[in-house]
């Protein structure tokens, strides 16, 4: 990848964010020789190590400041790249602010919009949030990332459960298109779609314009994947999640994004969390190989990205090692871009933080790689 030195002004706000990713410039971290800085970080050695699997694009803000910036540049669309699952996170946001704006909440049964579930005894007990965080049972259904669909959001409609609601966790892209479906319903007496909802309550505070949806043949967008975006576009969610949801939501709506589930408590709604890194029996997991698995052989008991680090680490993760990064206790937010299928968060945050967490003790908290259509 190629680096140069970059300006470190402080780069506060949101729009601003989106303005400097018109740029391709890299920086030099004083940690250039290998060496930590002084506050602990490394990022040659974690640069290294994306290099080495792949990576394309790493940028890291501290405090509002550019602190090491890369770029290997190449890929089509102006620069911009897949980010894979991280799609979902923005859908993710525009659901909460919408149940900020009292539109549903998160324990609004589905059916009570979709009347085809309004017979089914198991279906029509689905509320939104177990569409939002993947434990609705419903099958995965991962053929909705394929083209050619007429319409995905009646084809997910029809799924069966594989489950109880509530009761598996089951990573796909059913659940979502579902919500689709429910939210453009609820929005059709404001004349209004989910995609104008999306672009003028999330996107534009961001900075950011109209998206690649990867719309079926009814104008459907599909919800679990297909954004291309640049390291620094990408790093305006980061900026959200940094400041506890503002300016989009309040924190308390988007704590409902971070807390996780009974089923699976690393993650939340379209976010993954650290918060299990606290405790005795903590699990380091690959989660992009643990969702290759079989729904019914995953295990996310205790489950944690890093154990030494910060339990208020959240993580963006997308296909092939798409990551974003946000540590709010230090400011913190890194997008990681490239593609591997072996890209460890574990050893990427212990390169990029050597050092930096030894002293500290850990606190509590206050992939998707069956992604086949590789969007």
């Amino acid at each position: 990848m190629n680096a140069r030195r970059a300006q470190t002004g402080a780069c506060p706000s949101l729009h601003l964010l989106a303005a400097l990713a018109i740029f391709g410039a890299g920086l030099v971290s004083p940690a250039a020789q290998g060496r930590p800085d002084r506050e602990g970080l490394g990022f040659a050695g974690a640069s290294a190590y994306s290099a080495r699997h792949g990576g394309s694009a790493l940028l890291v803000l501290e405090g509002g400041k550019v602190r090491w910036e890369e770029d290997g540049g190449g890929p089509p669309w102006d620069g911009r790249r897949r980010i894979f699952s991280g799609t979902k996170g923005f859908w993710i946001l525009a659901a909460l602010r919408a149940v900020q704006d009292g539109l549903f909440s998160l324990d609004t049964p589905v059916s009570e919009t979709l009347v085809e579930w309004r017979n089914d005894p198991a279906k029509r007990r689905i509320r939104v949030r177990e569409l939002l965080n993947f434990t609705s049972g419903l099958e995965p259904a991962f053929f909705l990332h394929a083209d050619g669909l007429e319409n995905r959001n009646a084809r997910a409609l029809f799924l069966p459960l594989l489950a109880r609601p509530g009761q598996a966790f089951l990573y796909g892209p059913a659940s979502l298109q579902v919500f689709h479906e429910f939210f453009r319903r609820r929005l059709s007496p404001r004349r209004e779609t989910p995609t104008h909802f999306l672009e003028s309550r999330v996107l534009s505070p961001m900075g950011l314009g109209r998206q690649r949806y990867l719309e079926d043949g009814s104008g459907n967008p599909l919800l679990a994947t297909g954004f291309l975006l640049r390291a620094r576009q990408w790093a305006a969610i980061g900026e959200v999640l940094l400041h506890h949801g503002m300016p989009l939501v309040e924190p308390a709506v988007l704590e409902e994004a971070l807390r996780g589930s009974a089923v699976n408590p690393a993650f939340g709604m379209g976010f993954w969390n650290n918060r299990a890194a606290s405790l005795p029996g903590a699990r380091e997991v690959d989660v992009e190989a643990m969702l290759s698995r079989p729904w019914r052989s995953q295990d996310w008991r205790n489950a944690c990205l890093w154990r030494e680090g910060p339990t208020d680490l959240v993580a963006a993760i997308g296909s092939h090692g798409q990551r974003l990064y946000v540590i709010p206790s230090r400011g913190l937010i890194v997008v990681r871009q490239g593609f591997s299928d072996a890209f460890s968060d574990g050893a990427f945050l212990r390169l990029l933080f050597r050092g930096a967490y030894d002293a500290y003790p850990v606190t509590a908290a206050g992939s998707d790689s069956p992604d086949p259509s590789a969007r």
